[in-house]
């Protein structure tokens, strides 16, 4: 049921109003599959490590502990982001499977949430009606 132009309006309204107050949550709710961040932030953690392995290598053949220092840092923070993502993007994709089985487990079909809101609001209109 395609929205009025008045409902249309007010909904811009409100998407205007969240990307000015949060942007980086408008951002984040844009996508609809949560394991591309996780993907991306693997990716991310990827490019780090190699950078901390770049800072690493140079500071041993270069003889200059501060450089070795920063890379042992960038290693591990990059380590520990790409674990942590890869389990977060694990779990979303385990978390599917399960409520697939089960979706698919159940013979009758629910209506979707949609649905049952528009037939409280027809009731109730039709009870304001009488």
């Amino acid at each position: 049921m395609p929205l009025s132009e008045h409902e249309q309006r007010q909904l811009e309204q409100i998407e205007q109003a969240l990307y000015a107050e949060h942007p980086r949550l408008a951002r984040a709710m844009r996508a609809k599959d949560p394991k591309v961040h996780y993907r991306r932030r693997v990716v991310q953690a990827a490019v780090g490590f190699l950078v901390g392995v770049g800072l690493l290598a140079a500071g041993i053949i270069l003889k200059h502990l501060w450089l070795v220092a920063p890379g042992v840092a960038v290693l591990v923070l990059s380590g520990v982001l790409a674990i942590v993502s890869y389990r977060r993007m694990a779990g979303v994709l385990s978390k599917r499977k399960r409520r697939d089985r089960k979706s698919a487990a159940k013979a009758a079909p629910k209506d979707s949430l949609m649905e049952r809101l528009e037939e409280r609001w027809r009731r109730r209109q039709e009870g304001n009606n009488r």
